[in-house]
């Protein structure tokens, strides 16, 4: 089983997924850092990495659905569900955060509020757990090459261009 959405034979849903995370792990870090004694600016910087990571939560969750169409009923649908219902809800525990923040002067967090990013960041935690168990799925019998030997097995380009046909002249 394989992923509908492809870039040279990589699914784009799992690399995605990786994206929000990330940003809500650095905005998480961000508030810390305001609130232990940083510069003021970091409430902000933190408030926007979450915004950013709303959207990409978005695309990753539109490619994720996607893909959702092709798992057989079973174990495997049962895992995907759930992977984007976690996926989903670290997201609106985020977007709580955000919305309270919009009106704050500077944008910053309280402690409350980095308390339940850090509880955010604990579910997004079970929706990796999923999402490695989803990959080993859809990517299961394809082997890959790692490591510098890789690179010798590229051969060609990864794009054809051809000429076009010449008319001829009358």
């Amino acid at each position: 089983m394989q992923s509908r959405l492809r870039v040279q034979g990589h699914p784009i849903q799992p690399m995605l997924v990786t994206f929000p995370f990330g940003l809500f792990v650095c905005a998480t870090l961000f508030d810390l850092f305001h609130l232990v004694g940083g510069p003021a600016f970091l409430g902000e910087v933190g408030y926007w990495t979450a915004v950013a990571a709303l959207v990409a939560a978005g695309m990753a969750g539109v490619a994720g659905m996607v893909d959702l169409w092709d798992v057989p009923a079973g174990r495997t649908r049962r895992t995907a569900i759930s992977f984007n219902l976690v996926n989903v809800a670290m997201a609106a525990i985020f977007v709580v955060s955000c919305l309270v923040r919009a009106d704050t002067p500077g944008r910053g967090a309280s402690a409350a509020l980095l308390v339940t990013e850090l509880v955010a960041l604990g579910v997004g935690a079970v929706g990796v757990r999923l999402g490695t168990r989803l990959v080993r799925v859809f990517d299961r019998g394809r082997v890959e090459a790692g490591g510098l030997e890789s690179l010798g097995a590229v051969s060609g380009s990864t794009v054809d261009l051809t000429r076009p046909a010449t008319r001829p002249v009358n």
